[in-house]
């Protein structure tokens, strides 16, 4: 009885240090499902690879000379060769995780990954599934759960201002200069960023979020 055939993942590394980059390698040498058929040392040979080998996954360091993680997955994604893209890095900050994730990665692992949880991520990336290290997924779960700030403009933050000190929307039309149907325009989309639905309450919310200076 012959054992069934498999597709072998192929697999480019591309990281500007080098004993990085074989150590990667070597973690994924023994592995009967993933192939490494190429590796580059930036960010552009790193893409001039993918388009030459196409292979199914491009693992990828973000801060690389040339061209970095993020630019060289924006060009990889858009070559037609499908090759899913991981990011295998030391830096997990919003910002980073966002640009990664924005420009087509499926991946954000970091490199205190162990050999199973990468090649787990190899996989998973060559389906097309999303993979993110544990500490990348709690932190923008919690980034989600955020409170997003409320921006106001200027001129809503004036309408605000005169509401505060009691005028009518005639009142404050004449204040600004500007016409009565106006002040209400800027009224509700005032409502809507605060969530209110009266004028006392966008007062409050606006104060508790010091949107407006307490007299």
């Amino acid at each position: 009885m012959t054992d069934t055939p498999y597709h072998r993942i192929r697999v480019v590394v591309v990281d500007d240090h080098a004993v990085m980059r074989a150590g990667v390698i070597a973690l994924l040498t023994d592995e009967p499902t993933i192939e490494i058929v190429g590796e580059a040392n930036d960010g552009r040979e790193g893409v001039d690879l993918v388009q030459r080998l196409a292979p199914d996954v491009a693992l990828l360091d973000l801060r690389m000379p040339v061209l970095d993680g993020v630019a060289a997955t924006t060009e990889i994604v858009a070559l037609p060769t499908a090759t899913r893209v991981l990011i295998l890095t030391t830096y997990d900050t919003d910002v980073e995780i966002e640009r990664a994730v924005e420009a087509g990665a499926v991946g954000y692992l970091l490199k205190d990954t162990t050999r199973e949880q990468l090649a787990d991520a190899i996989r998973s990336a060559a389906r097309g599934e999303t993979v993110l290290a544990p500490k990348v997924a709690e932190r923008l779960v919690a980034r989600m759960r955020r409170p997003k700030p409320i921006s106001l403009t200027a001129r809503e933050r004036d309408v605000l201002r005169a509401v505060a000190d009691g005028l009518s929307n005639a009142e404050i039309g004449r204040r600004l200069v500007i016409g009565e149907a106006t002040v209400k325009t800027h009224l509700l989309r005032v409502f809507a960023k605060l969530d209110v639905s009266d004028r006392t309450r966008a007062v409050v919310v606006a104060l508790e979020h010091g949107l407006l200076a307490r007299s």
